[in-house]
């Protein structure tokens, strides 16, 4: 018998076509339902989503907060009037990172719409100081930022080809390299010659465009889902800083997918830089939130705010769900708990157990060119010749293939193309909840390195 594939209502993804349902979930797994048939599966959720998941699902103790801030918190607009919960979460946050690192916050529903707002208020930075020409943004090349129109010309890459003739000026957003040593580190080249590099191509990109004409660069500390979490490497972020400086610019740094303890500490710069000398603006969210609320942010530096303090005292514009009293309370919730807790300690304790699994069970595959990534935030790239590191045939679609594979083994990943240059090579990631053990861990290790082992004999046959 045939059955009928349901009518599909909500416009997102492939339109027309009805995808698996999430009709339950606990801890660190969920259940989905097939469409037509209606059968469900239990997933061990070793991706939250994209890499959203801090708490894992339906924590009691966020449900009961959630209760209470439901029945106590007020809307409000935030041009008119604050609340206590925006200002207590900010006042966490900013106590939580390295000393002196930043002085405020402002909250938003989505990380795009967190690095939408970094570049106005990188913008209004510069007029406040009598710069209007500072009006380009440096990013890096396969990067991406989010999905409006400001956050997609920020970035690179295939998801904003369709969108290319409405985006804004390619003029204004100039980009770099992206920090791939993986692929991009020359023969006999050291690592600190490497670094060095990427640095001197972004002082040389300030020169090119004007260096007066550049207010900001951005640029993601541990690169998410376009590369796969690639790590930088030793003195690259405190060789873009100085770039900045010595230009006039503010450095960005977008924390969306990898920061708020997803990478061992706080935020992952923290393992990567002067702690004393961190990013200007720094956008958060995902695992701020947990999932439990739509909550994204931008951290603002101290010398960022002394400019507005020392000037306008106001900020131009502002959304309609920003600081939002609901979405506050239970980001706040879920922030005491994940230090109550320790939870970030476990993201690195767990988080190299699991990729050191993956190491020694992958280590001599056929397919398996890389693995990399910090605390839970780890992606591996699959190659087609592990010595001349080609990748395969891009209509193979090996992320994907894997990740089909990895979803019939019991667990969630995202698998990916274009990890190369947009359109050839693939890689797959994991990012699990915070609350993950060494037996979640050794599940997520099994299932891959059965899916990686079984494409493997496919591809090469």
């Amino acid at each position: 018998m045939t059955v009928d594939a349901p009518a599909k209502y909500v416009f997102q993804a492939k339109v027309g076509e009805a995808y698996p349902k999430a009709v339950a979930s606990k801890g660190n797994y969920i259940t989905v339902e097939d469409p037509a048939t209606k059968e469900t599966k239990v997933l061990l959720d070793a991706m939250t989503g994209a890499a959203v998941g801090a708490l894992g699902h339906g924590d009691a103790e966020i449900v009961e907060e959630m209760k209470k801030a439901a029945a106590n918190s007020t809307y409000t607009y935030g041009a008119y009037y604050s609340n206590y919960a925006a200002e207590e979460l900010a006042k966490f946050i900013v106590d939580h990172s390295p000393s002196g690192a930043f002085a405020a916050a402002l909250f938003t529903g989505s990380g795009s719409e967190a690095n939408e707002n970094a570049m106005k208020i990188c913008y209004q930075y510069h007029l406040e100081k009598n710069e209007p020409q500072r009006v380009k943004f440096i990013g890096r090349k396969q990067a991406y930022h989010g999905y409006t129109i400001g956050s997609l010309s920020l970035g690179h890459g295939p998801r904003r080809t369709i969108f290319q003739e409405i985006l804004c000026k390619d003029e204004n957003f100039p980009k770099v390299s992206q920090c791939y040593p993986y692929r991009n580190m020359k023969e006999g080249e050291t690592v600190a010659e490497y670094s060095a590099r990427l640095v001197q191509e972004l002082d040389d990109t300030f020169v090119a465009n004007g260096p007066e004409t550049v207010g900001g660069v951005i640029m993601e500390t541990v690169g998410g889902s376009t590369f796969g979490t690639s790590p930088p490497v030793p003195g690259y972020l405190d060789g873009v800083k100085k770039v900045c400086e010595k230009y006039g610019a503010l450095l960005i740094i977008d924390e969306v997918m990898c920061g708020m303890g997803r990478c061992g500490t706080l935020h992952a710069w923290e393992q990567f830089m002067d702690n004393s000398n961190g990013p200007d603006l720094q956008s958060i969210g995902k695992t701020l939130g947990s999932g439990f609320v739509t909550l994204a942010g931008l951290l603002i530096s101290p010398k960022v705010k002394k400019v507005y303090d020392e000037g306008s005292g106001f900020i131009a514009g502002a959304q309609t769900y920003h600081c939002h009293d609901f979405n506050c309370k239970v980001g706040l919730a879920v922030q005491k708990k994940v230090a109550r807790d320790n939870l970030v300690a476990n993201v690195k304790e767990t988080g190299t157990y699991m990729a050191d699994g993956f190491k020694k069970a992958l280590a001599e595959s056929k397919i398996v060119g890389d693995i990399r990534g910090v605390g839970t935030f780890w992606s591996i790239e699959f190659v087609k010749d592990k010595a001349t590191k080609e990748p395969f045939d891009p209509k193979l679609d090996v992320g994907h293939m894997i990740q089909d594979l990895c979803t019939k083994n019991g667990i969630t990943s995202m698998g990916m193309q274009g990890t190369i240059d947009g359109k050839n090579g693939d890689h797959i990631t994991v990012a699990p909840a915070f609350i993950f053990t060494k037996e979640d861990a050794d599940i997520i290790i099994k299932a891959m390195v059965d899916a990686v082992t079984e494409a493997e004999s496919i591809l090469l046959a």
